[in-house]
């Protein structure tokens, strides 16, 4: 997939939703770096809650170009702060990071990462104390000190490195029976293929399920090498990226030996799986799955929390199950939020994050895959046919799609959205508009799981178009129909 020019002078420094990122050797410079993980480290430092005195800061990166030796570099940052780094020994997934903060009672984390973004860019991610992304107020006292011009000169040193991913391995291992799930794979005789995309999940799973699973077929990857290149496209679990992924569940399957694949993003927090018969099943499909496992069989307490761009299948199972559903906006920190606040049994967004209420309040995809696996185990059959007695069961729209639709300039963007805030169609693709929702962006309800929604991004001119319908031909008439829309203001 070709990539958009790039950009020939540095945009302001700025934190988004979870991080800070931008294009490597333009936004993202050595110069740059440094000022931004002192103040973050600083942040840190000066918002520990009371109580905590430790001086510990995680450093953790992934597999793109320089991440590493930008990783060691930002070490010298926290330490001419008085603090003291802690670097990952290798690349690992962010939510092994975040582990080792809760676990080591630090500070917090810097990671450098651009998660699932193409592989031009790169970034930092910023993670309190409790094992999660700092919330948009945090980020803007980092900010407030970058623009202060405070002084912190770097201080060269012995970095002080860790086995993050053995610590994060034996984590999950505490938490969950994978020798079990690993013998429930050879009892069934299912195949989990693992693509971590050439990112920095690579491993995990067969570290976790053991070598008995590897040597019984129960588990295999593909694409583990690095590659900063990613075969070429954004290290994103979307299905348009996972052909060879999809390929290999379906000569599984057509062996006699039916396969799941589970698919990571670059950074290991986002999650997606590819079903027996090489279904895409993006989280749209695999939270309500997670929901009626985790209330259903194993019988945890908490609500359920969704964003507003996540199926209504969700809601369906949830209430199902007498679980309360909280509807938030788009993005993980508030999900995280609500973990923090109250009893959640899971929470997740349809761009492939979720997270566990008995786990950490953080995307963590090797942890829910763990999680899948053993819902399968326990229901005996295969994914897609998990997926499809639920649909049968609660109801719930069978096909989901986005687009993302790239506007002309920002002031094609405000035009069209003053338009949508003044007068929202009453009509799409010739059905009336029953419900007009604005928890983020404006979501049209057309019917019971039939829906559109037009979100902008917070900074770029860039319009996010979401849609559930009965089926895939309702899906792309009505994306077609909101395109045309968005193309006409």
């Amino acid at each position: 997939m070709a990539s958009a020019p790039l950009p020939l002078e540095a945009s302001p420094i700025a934190f988004g939703t979870d991080g800070w990122r931008g294009i490597l050797g333009v936004d993202i410079t050595m110069e740059r770096l440094l000022p931004v993980a002192a103040a973050a480290a600083q942040e840190l430092a000066h918002s520990a809650p009371q109580g905590l005195t430790s001086r510990d800061v995680v450093i953790g990166y992934d597999r793109r170009f320089l991440a590493p030796e930008l990783a060691e570099a930002i070490c010298s940052a926290v330490r001419g702060c008085g603090l003291e780094p802690l670097l990952c020994d290798t690349p690992t997934p962010t939510p092994a990071s975040s582990w080792a903060v809760v676990q080591r009672q630090a500070l917090g984390a810097l990671v450098i990462t651009a998660s699932h973004n193409p592989p031009e860019w790169l970034g930092l991610k910023i993670k309190g104390p409790f094992g999660g992304s700092v919330e948009g107020d945090f980020t803007q006292r980092v900010e407030t000190r970058l623009a202060g011009g405070g002084i912190s000169v770097p201080i060269p040193g012995e970095v002080q490195r860790f086995g993050a991913m053995n610590d994060y391995v034996a984590g999950l291992k505490a938490k969950v029976n994978t020798a079990a799930l690993a013998e429930g794979l050879e009892r069934l005789g299912l195949t989990v293929i693992v693509d971590p995309m050439h990112g920095s999940a690579a491993g995990v799973l067969p570290a976790l399920l053991g070598e008995r699973a590897t040597a019984s077929g129960a588990i295999r990857e593909i694409r583990t090498h690095r590659d900063p290149l990613f075969g070429g496209n954004p290290p994103e679990p979307l299905a348009a990226y996972l052909v060879e992924l999809i390929a290999a569940v379906q000569a599984s399957t057509a062996t006699g030996r039916p396969a799941m694949g589970i698919v990571f993003d670059g950074d290991g927090d986002r999650i997606a799986a590819v079903d027996e018969r090489g279904r895409f099943c993006s989280t749209q499909l695999l939270m309500p799955l997670f929901i009626d496992h985790l209330a259903g069989a194993r019988q945890l307490p908490g609500s359920v929390v969704k964003t507003v761009s996540g199926s209504d299948l969700m809601q369906l199972v949830a209430e199902d199950l007498g679980r309360t559903v909280l509807e938030m906006p788009v993005g993980f920190k508030y999900i995280a939020a609500e973990m923090l606040s109250g009893e959640v049994l899971v929470g997740g967004e349809e761009s492939g994050g979720v997270g566990f209420g008995m786990h950490l309040p953080e995307r963590d995809a090797p942890f829910a895959a763990l999680l899948l696996i053993e819902a399968l185990v326990e229901g005996g059959v295969p994914l897609g046919e998990r997926i499809d007695a639920l649909q049968q069961r609660c109801g719930g729209a069978a096909a989901y799609d986005r687009l993302d639709l790239r506007l002309p300039d920002m002031d094609a963007r405000r035009r069209l959205e003053a338009k949508l805030a003044a007068a929202p169609p009453s009509a799409v693709a010739g059905s009336p508009v029953l419900e007009v929702i604005t928890t983020d962006g404006v979501k049209l309800r057309l019917g019971p799981s039939h829906w559109l929604m037009l979100r902008f991004s917070g900074t770029e001119p860039l319009l996010r178009l979401y849609c559930e319908a009965p089926n895939e031909a309702r899906v792309a008439e009505v994306l077609g129909w909101a395109r045309a829309l968005a193309e006409a203001a």
